[in-house]
């Protein structure tokens, strides 16, 4: 596979910079339908008189939605193409959300969520699958690497956002903004990003046999092992996102105003390992690179649950390991990925649409496992983080070993 753009011209790279800054956008979904309104999760909870707890069950019905979705766009994408069931999920994400700004019950607040999911998790897994559709396994890697640092700019913000519309009107009206910005990518979307899998490389038959190929992916030990030490560590960020909110603001007494702060400085992290893995990938390559970055959650994981079981140091000393664990994302999201669709690149959506299931099914064990074993204090989160980061380091060096040939399966 090769970049559409051409040597000689300037148009064409520029639309193809236009074309990866959609994609990117696309793969926000996820953080702008999670983390702007994670300040308000408080507010929500007082407003339909339900505990914390329980209004932290839209987050998991949010992780359940996202990751099951992706199992039918990814064999749809492969069958009829990006754009029609990408444009499809937009739909129903916009539609979705302004469905959660009318609600005014946790149970319908709940299902709302899920349909958002449903139609926001076309996003991401379409954007990753036209990626692959246009590059080869390390160049997919460095766009990757990019698009991650653009979709960071969602995160970064997206708390703070939230936080002054809670203080300014309601959580409404952060479901309200959902809705712009779902239309937003619907237009962006029909304008910059055209059809990368051209008819004669879509795969025929029906829908349900398309769903028995995820066997193939299924049955090849490396990309299990790309998929799976992802999927533990991106179970480190949903534990992070599910409990902060509680840990900040109810334990630490952080303003929810101010949530956002502390939530960027994370992300800031975030955005320097992906910087710095855009810049090196070429050099060493999507497995040594992902190994390391396994490697930096693992210890700071386990640094973060021994903080969090001593009460040492106070919030201070939670977020220095918090900070590392989530910065290695930069590297392990990108990575892990590349590592996954470079192994079927006939198959991207469905290697991308697994890959994508298992990182948000993780997601909501992880969230539901917070919800359940809450005992006031920052434990089950940060012992969730440590003992999913040692999983991954694991499962890693079991499965997808750097020195082994990254072509073999």
């Amino acid at each position: 596979m090769t970049t559409t753009a051409s040597a000689g011209g300037t148009a064409q790279p520029s639309r193809e910079n236009l074309r990866i800054a959609v994609l990117a956008m696309l793969t926000a979904f996820g953080p702008m339908s999670i983390d702007m309104y994670l300040p308000a999760l408080p507010s929500i909870a007082r407003d339909l008189g339900v505990a914390v707890a329980d209004a932290q069950l839209t987050l998991s019905a949010f992780f359940f939605g996202f990751g099951a979705a992706q199992l039918v766009y990814g064999p749809l994408a492969d069958r009829f193409g990006r754009i029609r069931p990408l444009v499809g999920g937009l739909v129903l994400f916009t539609l979705a959300s302004l469905g959660c700004a009318l609600a005014h019950s946790l149970g319908s607040l709940i299902a709302f969520r899920f349909l958002q999911a449903l139609g926001g998790s076309a996003g991401p897994v379409l954007a990753r699958a036209i990626v692959r559709d246009l590059y080869d396994r390390d160049r997919a890697a460095h766009v990757l690497s990019l698009m991650v640092l653009i979709m960071s700019i969602a995160p970064l913000f997206a708390p703070l956002v939230g936080g002054q519309l809670l203080v300014l009107w309601s959580w409404r009206a952060i479901f309200l903004l959902l809705v712009g910005f779902g239309l937003l990518c619907i237009a962006a979307t029909w304008g910059a990003v055209g059809e990368t899998l051209h008819h004669q490389r879509r795969r025929g038959g029906p829908v349900l046999s398309m769903l028995l190929s995820y066997g193939v992916p299924l049955s090849s030990r490396r990309y299990i092992g790309y998929a799976v030490s992802g999927a533990l560590i991106y179970g480190g960020l949903f534990a992070y996102l599910t409990g902060t909110p509680y840990v900040f603001i109810t334990l630490y007494g952080v303003r929810p105003e101010h949530y956002g702060l502390l939530f960027g400085l994370n992300v800031i992290g975030i955005i320097l390992a992906a910087l710095l893995n855009r810049r090196i990938v070429l050099r060493y390559g999507v497995d040594r690179l992902l190994a390391a970055g396994i490697l930096v959650a693992a210890i700071a994981g386990v640094a973060l649950a021994v903080v969090a079981a001593t009460k040492w140091g106070g919030l201070t000393a939670l977020l220095v390991p918090m900070f590392f664990f989530l910065a290695s994302l930069g590297m392990v999201g990108a990575n892990s990925m590349a590592g996954c669709l470079g192994l079927f690149p006939e198959r991207a959506g469905v290697a991308s649409a697994l890959a994508g299931t298992l990182q948000f099914g993780m997601g909501a064990v992880s969230g539901t496992l917070i919800s359940v074993l809450a005992d006031g204090t920052a434990l089950p989160m940060a012992g969730t983080m440590g003992a999913v980061g040692v999983l991954s380091l694991a499962v890693q060096r079991w499965l997808a070993p750097a020195k082994a040939s990254a072509a073999g399966h």
